[in-house]
């Protein structure tokens, strides 16, 4: 079988045939048929809270759901200094209370404008961005002009539905300009793979048409109260009308969140990985009894609070007082089990959980402080410029997510050199602070000959000392005295440079490429908060 791949949101329009939009990956295929056509006597019935009912069905607040319009401009990763040129997408969302509008993240990525328009309206209203949460998908949006919010009830939200309940997907996607109604039923609930955030989170899989453009519209029960944003959908031979919902309890945290700290601050994790314990002759060489189940933890994150009580081999029990299985769940609902995940993902960033775990034997019962997680490579810059420096035409940055995607195509988990993707998938920062700094390229200069080729190679050190960070390697760089500056690559690789000479040769270097200045903005501030 070929590899499934979940996608996401409205694929936005390219300004020119030459200039594709920046990630391929959210291409959608339009269905080839409606999941479900109104007959036009129901067109006046849907108004939004006229009363009545659709298909038997209590209406859902139609008038509530808004087009979301934005003009994005994306930082070019490859080259740092410059911005890609902006394009334009159009996007679902819903009013909620608190005049407030929620919507996908990703609709408004590397957003320069936002606007929104009503049903049934012909006026677009500039909307200002309150909070993105990469992680879970969501944005918030508000509107300063009142007449927005004149004569629209807000959404409210239901509770996480059952399987086999029915669900209406509500929105404006691809095939036209006026709003879109598809229906369906929950078919699975589980942790699921959040394309956009890379993460893993509480979600719905429905058989309702999720295309293009319904990306953060409002999934509605029969009751008709909101049970979820329609956010991504699986596009592949074998499946057909696989859609994905964010359900309350996700959208609920995400608020909360907001209203408790005035931003977003994350979905928090235990920092460690864990094996599952199913297999009883390695149950039984842990010093586990016959009654007690958990998962054996295999690394911590020497950067997470954990790495202060945790050690490797120790065993999970229970967190929170629930007890976890032997392959990782915990009871859910009648009938129902998912992966213990959903507990630590119900907290929020800074509370206490209580966990106890198996050490030779013997329990022990600690209070750990939940964070959000943080790695050596991140999936997100969340909305911050690359950082970069620049020294005799070596251009120094930082890996991320965003930057393999730029350097390799949207396949640069095949593409990409395997150090950088052993890095991305298995190591774990040794510090906060710490970075994977590359020499990105060479811009080809006299005092660079012989070290055009090198290319996405890591930088170990300069003159013996270690670089933790851009940061670091940039103040070393420019308080060097010394008469030559050796910088230590992998692969045993090293680059000499004259110091005088390099410094020296660095402003026509940046003139004759029109880079504006050597290093990005956050490198010329005395702070480490972007560290």
């Amino acid at each position: 079988m070929g590899v499934t791949k979940r996608k996401r949101g409205r694929k936005p329009q390219s300004p020119t045939p030459s200039e594709p939009p920046p990630s391929s990956d959210d291409v959608f295929s339009p269905s080839p048929s409606p999941s479900r056509c109104l007959p036009n006597g129901a067109a006046a019935a849907i108004g939004g809270n006229e009363g009545g009912e659709l298909c038997g069905r209590a209406l859902p607040a139609m008038d509530a759901v808004v087009k979301v319009f934005c003009v994005h401009t994306e930082p070019n990763f490859s080259l740092p200094w410059q911005r890609k040129r902006q394009y334009s997408s159009s996007s679902s969302g819903f009013l909620i209370g608190g005049r407030r509008v929620l919507t996908n993240a990703h609709s408004v990525e590397h957003y320069t404008q936002v606007k929104v328009k009503k049903r049934g309206s012909d006026t677009k209203y500039l909307a200002t961005v309150l909070s993105i949460g990469t992680e879970c998908d969501i944005a918030m949006l508000t509107v300063d002009d009142d007449e927005f919010w004149e004569s629209v009830p807000p959404v409210e939200f239901g509770e996480l539905p059952a399987l086999q309940d029915a669900v209406t997907v509500v929105g404006y996607p691809i095939g036209g300009d006026t709003i879109s109604v598809t229906s369906g039923v929950v078919s699975r609930i589980e942790i699921l793979s959040y394309v956009h955030g890379s993460t893993e989170l509480l979600g719905l899989q429905i058989d309702a048409a999720i295309n293009s453009g319904n990306s953060g519209g409002p999934a509605f029960s029969d009751k008709g109260s909101c049970v979820g944003i329609a956010f991504q959908s699986l596009k592949h031979e074998d499946a057909e009308n696989i859609g994905y919902v964010i359900p309350t309890p996700v959208i609920q945290h995400f608020i909360q969140d907001y209203e408790r700290n005035e931003a977003y601050t994350g979905f928090p994790i235990l920092g460690f990985e864990w094996q599952k314990m199913e297999n009883p002759d390695l149950r039984k060489a842990m010093g586990m009894k016959p009654d007690q189940k958990g998962v054996r933890i295999r690394r911590v994150d020497p950067t997470a609070p954990e790495s202060a009580v945790l050690k490797s081999s120790d065993i999970l029990l229970s967190f929170d007082g629930v007890d976890i299985a032997n392959d990782g769940t915990v009871p859910f609902r009648h009938g129902e089990r998912i992966g213990f995940s959903y507990l630590v993902s119900q907290k929020y960033t800074g509370d206490s959980s209580a966990i106890k775990v198996l050490r030779n034997s013997e329990i022990l019962n600690f209070n750990v402080n939940l964070t959000a997680h943080k790695r050596l490579i991140p999936a997100h810059n969340k909305g911050i410029p690359p950082s970069y420096y620049i020294i005799a035409g070596f251009v120094f940055t930082t890996v991320s997510v965003p930057y393999l995607r730029s350097e390799y195509g949207k396949d640069y988990e095949y593409e990409a050199p395997v150090k950088l993707l052993d890095k991305l998938l298995h190591s774990m920062p040794q510090s906060p602070d710490e970075q994977l700094v590359v020499v990105s390229q060479v811009l080809v200069s006299d005092i660079n000959i012989g070290y055009e080729d090198i290319v996405n190679t890591q930088v170990f050190a300069l003159n013996g000392k270690p670089v933790k960070n851009l940061r670091i390697l940039a103040e070393m760089v420019e308080n060097c005295d010394d008469e030559f500056m050796k910088f230590d690559l992998e692969y045993e690789q090293i680059v000499v440079l004259r110091t005088n000479i390099a410094k020296a040769a660095t402003p026509d270097i940046l003139a004759t490429h029109c880079i504006p200045s050597a290093m990005s903005a956050d490198l010329k501030r005395t702070d480490t908060s972007q560290i």
